[in-house]
């Protein structure tokens, strides 16, 4: 996947969580819990969800590599980067 279809999925995988939230002015470099209202349970429900969808393994201790839309999009690259999109 690309990075632009990267951050697509999160995109899809963040409106499914928070289907509440307007996520067309999301600012990639600023963190989503200071811009959405997320808590540990959602941090952990994308994490499921990628694991689910895409079979990416995240380990507990890298879950802050998923601060924002830029960091996560630059860690999830490579594990994603031999996965078709659908």
């Amino acid at each position: 996947m690309t990075p632009a279809e990267i951050r697509d999925e999160i995109l899809d995988i963040l409106s499914e969580i928070t289907p509440d939230e307007d996520l067309s002015g999301l600012d990639d470099d600023k963190s989503f819990r200071e811009q959405l209202e997320l808590d540990s349970m959602d941090f952990l429900d994308i994490v499921m969800e990628l694991r689910k969808r895409h079979r990416v393994q995240i380990a507990e201790d890298e879950y802050g590599n998923l601060a924002s839309m830029a960091s996560t999009v630059t860690y999830l690259e490579p594990k994603m980067r031999d996965i078709v999109s659908a």
